[in-house]
This record gives C-alpha cells, structure tokens and sequence, in this order.
C-alpha cells in the first residue's frame, strides 16, 4: 500500500525541534525525534505529528524537521526551561528534571516523507 507523502515543514534547528517536542511531552504524549540520511547526505532530524481537524479532514500528518551536515553526538535531545532560560542539549543519557526525547536512527528515509 503506497501512502501519500506527509507535509514537511522545516524548522531552524535543534533548539526548535526540542521545544516542540518537549511541548509534546508535556502533554503525556510519547514522543521520539527519528533521523536518516538524505539525498543530499545531510543528516535530517524530526518528529511526525498530525494538525488535528483541518477543516473537513480528520488530521493533516506533519514533519517537523531541521538538517544538520554533522550528526548529533548522542541518543537524546534533554530539554530543561525555566522563567529565566531554555537549554536544549544531546546527551549519551537522560539527567533528572529533564525533559528528555530519544533520537531513533533509521537505516533509510521512510516512503511518506518527500524531502
């Protein structure tokens, strides 16, 4: 079964891909950041989410994504916000008081997502 390719929207990088993850999880939502290889041999990180009740439709599914030309040293994107700061980082771990959302890599680029 061929499915139709997801919208994609870019981000600017890390640090918005793991506020909108942490806003994700924060809601009690399982969330995870997937990454592959594009074309181009850029490393592409994102999440897939759906914008629920577009009009007449159900959901729009949506990836969220930023492209980095190095990969991200760690299986984790941490997420720490207070009044004061945000701190968005990669770790080998998860640290207490964090926020954290695992990096899943893929051995190629899903069909779905037309990059």
């Amino acid at each position: 079964m061929k499915l139709d390719p997801v919208k994609v929207v870019k981000v600017r990088g890390l640090e918005d891909l793991g506020r909108f993850a942490a806003s994700i999880a924060g809601l009690g939502q399982p969330i995870y950041v997937i990454h592959f290889m594009s074309s181009e041999g850029h490393h592409v990180y994102g999440i897939l989410a759906v914008y629920r009740d577009y009009y007449n439709l159900y959901g729009v599914p949506i990836f969220y994504y930023f492209e980095s030309k190095e990969e991200l040293r760690g299986k984790y994107i941490l997420v720490k916000a207070d009044e004061h700061r945000e701190q968005v980082v990669v770790s080998s771990g998860i640290r207490p008081g964090w926020i954290h959302i695992p990096i899943i890599t893929l051995e190629e680029k899903p069909d779905f997502i037309d990059l």
